[in-house]
């Protein structure tokens, strides 16, 4: 009896052990998440008039639910580049529009989480929405999906334009129809930005900015985009409208992987 008592008592302080080793390790973890650099900031700690609705921390992107690594709905950015779009900004009220940011700093997480999904080719949710004409099985070979991205070097950016006065947008409801990225903007799912042709993130060459069957307004809009960034150093990726690199890059060719929130970045005093 007494040498079962002291089996037990040797399991008891064995195991009491290993749960503190694996408390002591989740710790280690939670304290050494990675920070951001002290050169990035928050977009609206430089620019609070620009508009932010950053859609992978929602459910209305292509994956259809919140991209790992997106703590907030925040737009993290070096600060060469949140300075530069400020100037963009100021320039376009001028004209009676505002800036309009989807997405800027993207942790190699949230990438992770996109090659995980497109290599899951039975999860086809948002295909209605966001790839109605592209087969999941070419997301790779037609550049839709990579596994590196140059959000994660900190001054990449996603954005469009919205006509002043800004109406919200209405909120994305989970399971909803959906309609093709590329329908006419009345029917599309609605957006308070100008009609760019097409919604962001839509996979289809009708998103590739200068896509000559975009015309008249539409065209006039992602030029108005294009040529007041590139004026200030931003570089148009041609096969998305929306998708703009401030140049030169502080980090050209650093990946980072800390979280969207304020938490991942130093506070100046």
């Amino acid at each position: 009896m007494t040498r079962l008592s002291m089996a037990v008592r040797s399991l008891v302080t064995v195991l009491a052990a290993l749960l503190a080793v694996t408390a002591a390790s989740a710790t280690a973890r939670a304290t050494t998440e990675p920070k951001a650099p002290a050169d990035f900031v928050a977009l609206r700690s430089v620019d609070p008039t620009i508009i932010q609705e950053i859609r992978y921390f929602t459910p209305h992107n292509f994956v259809g639910e919140r991209i790992d690594g997106y703590r907030q709905p925040l737009c993290i950015l070096t600060r060469p580049a949140a300075e530069a779009l400020h100037q963009a900004q100021q320039r376009l009220l001028g004209q009676g529009y505002t800036l309009k940011v989807y997405d800027c700093y993207r942790p190699q997480r949230s990438v992770d989480h996109f090659v995980r999904w497109a290599k899951d080719l039975e999860d086809q949710a948002m295909k209605a929405e966001f790839y109605p004409n592209v087969d999941k099985t070419r997301l790779f070979e037609d550049g839709y999906i990579a596994e590196k991205s140059g959000h994660s070097r900190g001054s990449t950016m996603d954005l469009t334009l919205v006509k002043l006065p800004a109406l919200p947008t209405r909120p994305y409801i989970p399971g909803e129809p959906l309609v093709p990225c590329f329908a006419p903007q009345g029917e599309r799912f609605p957006d308070n930005s100008v009609d760019m042709g097409t919604g962001y993130d839509c996979f289809d060459t009708l998103s590739h900015t200068l896509d000559p069957r975009i015309q008249g307004q539409q065209r006039a809009n992602r030029l108005l985009l294009k040529n007041t960034l590139e004026g200030l150093g931003f570089v148009n990726l041609a096969e998305e409208w929306w998708h703009f690199t401030y140049k030169p890059e502080l980090y050209p060719d650093t990946y980072f992987d800390f979280p969207v929130s304020t938490k991942s970045l130093i506070q100046s005093h």
